[in-house]
């Protein structure tokens, strides 16, 4: 594996210098160049675009919150609590973001109305349910001009040609000859990642088992799912469709609609409109255009189709072919390939983000410190890697998973309350986190706790038990793929798996098949809580007594914590 290749030529004259060099600023890129340059860092943020742009990632979720959080207050960057809520977007970067309540999910055949009785979906806590769905144009311009005020040397239209690296660091030369001397680089660039080319640090094939291609764009005129339904009133969910991220299940594949006109505030008409569904399922036609082809499956579902009656794109169609790819490592010498330059699965559960900040937070620090202590010895990064790694493998084995259910909605049923069950005590973790933070006089070595578990990358970490009850619940999908189980047998083994478990919190309705609508109130989370402090297993009780401790010691003192 190479890890260093001849410096490039210097001349003083010409080559600017700096501690840092950021390709790519997306989120990751904007968001990680701010934070260190905030933290002292002279840092060069640079990008073959210009913002304001399109990008994809646009559903929140409640661990994203929660990441979000802990960067404003661990590296004192209180821009990034812009991104927390629909309400904080509005106020500080404009009205053009939608409102995030729940993910929801309707299962769909072809050439049928979609049964009322196959639809679930989780309604976030009253807590998180002002999420936003992020207008991801507006987002990551603000967030690159907060880059920007914070002291980065900045490059739009800006393409690099060429890295070079030597013991003391790295030159990246543009397009346009101009150079600069850095004693790090990130690559947060994505997929066409010139780091990941250089090295040759692409796996052919992605190692992942998940399997899936994309259409996506902007359209407005989107009707909402609750106005074209058919379905009866008593048997709607909670909240509307349309107050959240719609997800149209289709047999190894899924449609999304995403609203930015759902919110009372906004003034913005577009919708995020797009089919993420298995190549090796649905080939890639060559004699279609990606709109002609995308109106073939609409043209396969009616109750989705009758959501684009009207509409009309606003934006290019953006045709992938296989959207997983993965790479050998993702640190080196005085590098990082951060997040979706190093890998990416699928967009269903809205991983990206969330998986992105984590990255940043575990870099960040690591960087200040090899700054102040002039060491960039890649043994200091390590565990970088361990994360992309292992946030990637098990968002792969849940994906994975819940495609291959899609076909039998019992299974599917199943496989939703697995991932249902993944998300409090992952978000729990983190907010434990931050709470000791705030009461110990800013220690980061809360943060830095965290980082010591058994399964880097699961959501929460330091528990076996949810590990075992995700890759049980895989190898039972895996059995169905091939013929082993049936739909019914293969959801029955799942469901046991969920009821049996007693890490599986019981009282949001995960262990109950018939409750397909999970919509936690406030006395169900007062219910909940009591559960966690006094009847849950002893790493479940850990975790609810420390929180509520917390919360009181925290509201007592006058912390803001949301």
């Amino acid at each position: 594996m190479p890890s260093k290749v001849p410096a490039a030529p210097r001349d003083s004259g010409k080559v600017q210098h700096c501690d840092v060099f950021v390709l790519g600023s997306g989120l990751a890129g904007s968001v990680s160049a701010a934070i260190l340059a905030r933290n002292g860092a002279k840092v060069v943020l640079a990008d073959a675009a210009a913002h304001p742009r399109f990008a994809v990632g646009e559903s929140m979720t409640p661990q994203l919150v929660e990441w979000l959080h802990i960067l404003a207050d661990r590296y004192d960057v209180p821009e990034i609590k812009s991104l927390l809520s629909v309400q904080a977007t509005t106020r500080d970067i404009g009205p053009h973001f939608g409102t995030k309540q729940h993910f929801g999910f309707m299962l769909h055949r072809p050439d049928q109305e979609p049964d009322p009785r196959e639809a679930t979906q989780l309604v976030l806590p009253k807590l998180l349910s002002q999420a936003a769905h992020l207008f991801r144009q507006d987002s990551d311009s603000y967030m690159f001009h907060v880059a920007a005020r914070y002291g980065c040397t900045t490059r739009q239209n800006w393409r690099a040609a060429d890295l070079a690296f030597d013991d003391d660091g790295v030159t990246v030369t543009g397009q346009n000859g101009e150079a600069f001397r850095a004693k790090f680089l990130i690559d947060a660039s994505g997929f066409r990642s010139l780091l990941a080319e250089k090295f040759q640090l692409r796996e052919t094939p992605a190692r992942f088992n998940h399997h899936s291609r994309s259409l996506f764009t902007h359209y407005v005129g989107i009707k909402p799912f609750d106005d074209v339904s058919r379905h009866p009133a008593e048997l709607r969910p909670p909240v509307p469709w349309h107050n959240g991220t719609m997800h149209h299940l289709i047999d190894r594949g899924w449609f999304w609609i995403i609203p930015f006109d759902n919110y009372k505030d906004s003034r913005n008409p577009l919708c995020s409109v797009g089919l993420t569904f298995d190549e090796r399922v649905y080939p890639k036609p060559a004699d279609l255009t990606p709109e002609e082809e995308f109106n073939r499956y609409l043209d396969m579902f009616p109750a989705v189709k009758r959501q684009f009656a009207g509409a009309h794109r606003v934006r290019e169609w953006v045709s992938t072919d296989r959207l997983q790819y993965s790479s050998t490592h993702s640190i080196g010498h005085r590098w990082c390939l951060m997040s979706h330059a190093a890998g990416f699965i699928d967009p269903l559960y809205s991983r990206g983000l969330s998986n992105t900040f984590e990255v940043v937070n575990a870099l960040s620090y690591r960087i200040l410190d090899a700054l102040k202590d002039d060491d960039f010895a890649v043994e200091r990064f390590e565990y970088v890697d361990e994360l992309e790694r292992g946030l990637l493998h098990f968002n792969d084995m849940l994906v994975n998973s819940s495609f291959i259910s899609f076909s039998h909605f019992k299974l599917w049923n199943a496989v939703f309350r697995v991932w249902g069950a993944l998300i409090t005590p992952g978000v729990m973790r983190l907010t434990r986190a931050r709470l000791r933070f705030q009461l110990d006089n800013k220690n980061p070595q809360h943060f830095i706790d965290l980082e010591n578990a058994p399964h880097t990358g699961l959501w929460w970490p330091e528990s076996d038990k949810l590990k075992a009850l995700l890759e049980a619940t895989a190898e039972t999908c895996e059995k169905y793929e091939v013929g082993e189980l049936d739909g019914d047998e293969a959801a029955n083994i799942v469901f046991r798996l969920l009821q049996d478990s007693d890490i599986v919190n019981p009282t949001f309705g995960w262990k109950d098949p018939r409750k397909r609508f999970i919509a936690p109130t406030t006395m169900t989370m007062i219910k909940f809580m009591h559960w966690a402090t006094r009847q849950g297993p002893p790493e479940m009780r850990e975790l609810g007594d420390e929180n509520l401790r917390g919360l009181i010691r925290a509201t007592a003192k006058g912390k803001k914590l949301l």
